[in-house]
């Protein structure tokens, strides 16, 4: 029982992040918009961006597709931290390593889904 509500507080606490990166987007789309025109990327790409982190966000804490979910968004941080690699800037620094350390956490939230199918979980060989 115990790790379940774990589990779920933290999908919850994960797609918090991810809901409050879409109503950034939404809110001051300009922040975002001007780090993907830094890298000659469109700017609408922010739309695209914004739906999948509140679509994500909410499979997230509908306990759906889990797996896949936790794995977009993994590769999603660790994609977005190239945004925040500005070694001359360490807030900057400091929000590219919070996402890898997001995308270590997405993954074991990922490995943490695999005994709900076929999947074997254990570390060590059955005995």
């Amino acid at each position: 029982m115990t790790a379940r509500l774990e589990l779920a507080a933290g999908r919850v606490l994960l797609a918090g992040l991810f809901l409050a990166g879409a109503v950034q987007k939404v809110m001051q789309p300009d922040t975002a918009s001007a780090l993907l025109a830094g890298f000659g990327l469109p700017e609408w790409l922010v739309w695209p961006a914004m739906i999948f982190n509140a679509g994500a966000a909410f499979l997230l804490i509908a306990n759906m597709c889990l797996r896949p979910v936790s794995r977009a968004l993994a590769f999603y941080c660790l994609v977005t931290s190239a945004f925040h690699f500005v070694p001359s800037d360490p807030w900057q620094m400091s929000i590219m390593v919070k996402n890898w350390a997001l995308a270590g956490g997405l993954l074991v939230l990922s490995a943490s889904t695999m005994d709900r199918g076929r999947e074997e979980t254990r570390l060590a060989p059955k005995r």
